[in-house]
């Protein structure tokens, strides 16, 4: 069982880890590579188109990156070394969408009159009218009704024209991904978007099936600031955690030279340290997913006072029993016995969920529940080719399913199934912070994520993601700038975190790198009495025995009136002592720049992340600060972004880079089969390495045998426990590769 659980993990990684190897083919010998230059890369250019001409330059980039995409066989690309302003190149990476479609809405041509819609947020006068909004996407059906008064234009960078129409079935895989993500900002029909007048701009970087590569993505970035966008949303990523990515430096660049930059955080929650780039870019404004009021299907049984929250699982009928069902253990049933009328209960198998489901039919049960064979959450699906499943399918957890055969077993057993309010809180797809390196806190803020109802080429759909949640905070920039056009982007940002309302569970506040500042709060940021600048307070590592950090916030008095303010006595905690003062007064339409001080004990202090919120009060209002402080170690990957892959400026050889989170004593990478999961060789040993960025070159007799491999990177940390991360290499055929 074992055995077959991590070959399963091992296809998971292998195509996962397709995205981003360079591999050659017969048909398509050529490659692309970012070249990042010192100087003008546009003189580069000539140079190269002078003196290399089987090199095709694909973009230049001269606003947002210094550098270029070129094109070319190995040994062509190879050539480029010797230009004196190439500083280093970085391998293409993939960028998808991120949503996650709900189960049980398809597309509709009518809206769902009962939904939400995205304009429900904002009950405000304004409607962003005036404001351009960049969509970097998939592009946009303009043709639809809800889309046609605001769009405005834009530019298609998979095929360079300007038609930035969305990916048709004619044309590949088709998607519908950034329809969605415009309707939200600025739908203006049926359905209405946060800031329905915008102006909406569509740049087309991800083709067929969503995907793109960072080439795209930075000459969307470029174009949509040479076209003046005022704000651009990217529901995209990547799922590499570190700060300085070519895209996070675009998505900074940007930020500096006036633009809003919205990224939906990603889609790989619950655990820590899953945000990715470019999400992780310190000038973005990266938003989690927040759930959406609804009902959830439950199993309670309330003499025993317990319920079972369901997964509904994809390509089933909605669960929307809503009564008492006997339940019956389908593992163990008599030869002949019916389920008519019944809840069948079965145990996840090695079978397919749809044979399962399809079993539990024709033996005439009202539903299935399968329960996972190992802990946590299980998501079933059961789209299949052969037959439709007609009746509902849901999913729980191994111990909910054995309490249910435990009840089964003592008798005939009926429980209720009810439908009963979510509660609303950041959604369990919504990935986490912080960010490695720099351990900021990320995402920025949260917006509804879940069941978000929307645009689609065709009509409308629902779709769960947090490629949502960001165009929520995209049209609400869009809005916050029509009613305030002389407020600065710091003070936009500024006001929307401020005034955005932290969740808790059971009256704890939930930690700041799970939902930002909270859940953003449009109608008071409008008319907010105070604008906190950077408020996250990010005190960065702590590694010797006793150290004293600073942050500064700039806070602003927005009301006629002047106003007093001070901070709430922090939570004691054992090794942090603070240092923050007690009252100041702000003249009306003034600000002052406030220091917090942290002094911090190595010794007294338990090792790891620190989190934490400051509340500032002034007369009945509050306003919340998130800290977070990491104590010499954190739990985060040690290990980050390794790629291997062959390297053209060199004859043949391969490249290597990663980044490694804090120091650590050595690093070995080993390569197995990935079928048989036997060792093969290792590939590559590293000793004392600093935290950050680490790279090098291995040559093709040092590379050995090729083939596709499961590579297990395991580093020795400083105080000598160890940490495994499995990946997939592919170390090409050096002799086959085309010339």
């Amino acid at each position: 069982m074992w055995k077959k659980v991590l070959y399963s993990l091992v296809i998971c990684l292998f195509l996962m880890q397709l995205q981003t190897i360079t591999v050659y083919h017969a048909d398509n010998p050529k490659q692309t590579l970012i070249i990042e230059v010192e100087g003008d890369p546009h003189e580069v250019k000539e140079e190269i188109e002078a003196y290399h001409p089987f090199v095709e330059v694909v973009a230049v980039y001269d606003i947002v990156f210094d550098g270029l995409a070129v094109e070319g066989k190995g040994e062509q690309l190879a050539e480029l070394g010797s230009i004196e302003q190439v500083k280093t190149f970085h391998q293409v990476q993939t960028y998808e969408t991120l949503p996650q479609q709900t189960n049980s809405a398809d597309v509709t041509e009518e809206m769902d009159s009962s939904a939400p819609e995205p304009q429900d947020l904002n009950t405000t006068p304004f409607t962003g009218d005036g404001v351009k909004v960049g969509v970097i996407d998939t592009g946009i059906d303009y043709n639809h009704n809800d889309l046609q008064k605001n769009y405005q234009g834009g530019y298609d960078l998979v095929d360079f024209d300007d038609d930035p129409m969305e990916t048709t079935p004619e044309e590949g895989q088709p998607t519908a991904h950034g329809t969605h993500v415009a309707g939200i900002i600025a739908g203006n029909g049926e359905i209405n978007g946060v800031a329905p007048d915008a102006e909406i701009y569509s740049y087309r970087a991800l083709g067929p099936g969503g995907s793109g590569s960072s080439v795209q993505v930075l000459a969307a970035i470029e174009k949509a600031i040479e076209d003046e966008m005022d704000i651009i949303n990217l529901s995209l990523g990547n799922d590499v955690n570190v700060p300085d990515y070519p895209t996070s430096m675009a998505v900074n660049r940007a930020s500096e030279l006036g633009m809003i930059v919205v990224i939906a955080n990603g889609n790989s929650g619950p655990d820590a340290w899953t945000v990715g780039s470019p999400a992780t870019a310190d000038k973005s404004v990266s938003v989690g997913a927040s759930t959406t009021p609804q009902k959830e299907p439950v199993l309670a049984d309330t003499f025993e006072e317990k319920e079972i929250p369901l997964i509904e699982a994809i390509g089933a009928e909605p669960w929307e029993l809503d009564r008492s069902y006997e339940l019956a253990d389908m593992d163990n049933l008599e030869q002949g016995e019916s389920l008519q009328g019944k809840i069948a209960v079965a145990k996840r198998k090695e079978i397919p969920f749809f044979e399962l489901a399809l079993q539990a039919e024709s033996l005439g049960a009202e539903a299935l529940i399968i329960y996972n064979s190992e802990p946590g959450p299980l998501q079933a699906s059961v789209e299949n080719n052969r037959q439709p499943v007609t009746i509902p399918v849901a999913s729980i957890q191994q111990e909910e399913g054995e309490w249910l055969q435990t009840q089964i077993n003592q008798g005939n057993y009926f429980i209720d199934s009810i439908q009963k309010e979510s509660l609303l809180t950041i959604a369990p797809f919504s990935s986490r912070g912080p960010v490695t390196v720099q351990w900021a806190i990320k995402p920025d803020i949260s917006a509804p994520g879940a069941a978000i109802w929307s645009t689609v080429p065709g009509g409308y759909q629902a779709m769960d993601g947090t490629s949502m949640a960001a165009p929520h905070v995209a049209g609400a920039f869009a809005v916050l700038k029509e009613a305030h056009p002389d407020w600065t982007n710091t003070q936009l940002i500024g006001a929307l975190k401020t005034t955005a309302q932290p969740f808790e569970e059971q009256e704890v506040r939930l930690n700041a790198t799970t939902q930002g500042m909270g859940l953003m709060q449009l109608d008071a940021a409008v008319d907010t009495p105070a604008i906190i600048s950077d408020p996250q307070l990010e005190f960065g590592k702590l590694n010797q025995y006793q150290e004293s950090f600073t942050e500064t916030v700039t806070i602003e008095n927005k009301t006629e009136k002047e106003q007093t303010y001070y901070f709430e006595t922090p939570e004691r905690k054992d090794g942090l002592v603070w240092s923050i003062p007690q009252s100041f007064t702000i003249e009306p339409g003034e600000q002052e720049e406030v220091t917090i001080e942290l002094s911090m004990n190595r010794e007294r202090l338990e090792e790891g992340v620190h989190e934490g919120w400051l509340t500032l009060k002034e007369d009945e209002r509050s306003y919340a600060l998130p800290y977070i402080i990491v104590n010499q170690e954190a739990d985060q990957p040690k290990t980050a972004g390794f790629e291997f892959y062959l390297e053209p400026f060199e004859n043949a050889d391969y490249k290597y880079q990663f980044f490694v989170t804090e120091p650590v004593k050595s690093l070995d990478v080993s390569l197995y089969h990935p079928e048989t999961l036997l060792f093969e060789r290792k590939l590559l040993e590293e000793a004392e390495l600093e935290e950050g960025r680490h790279e090098g070159v291995i040559s093709k007799e040092e590379a050995g045998a090729p083939g596709y491999y499961l590579a297990l990177i395991t580093a020795e940390l400083e105080d000598g426990e160890f940490e495994q991360v499995e990946t997939m290499v592919f170390i090409e055929d050096v002799q086959n590769v085309p010339q």
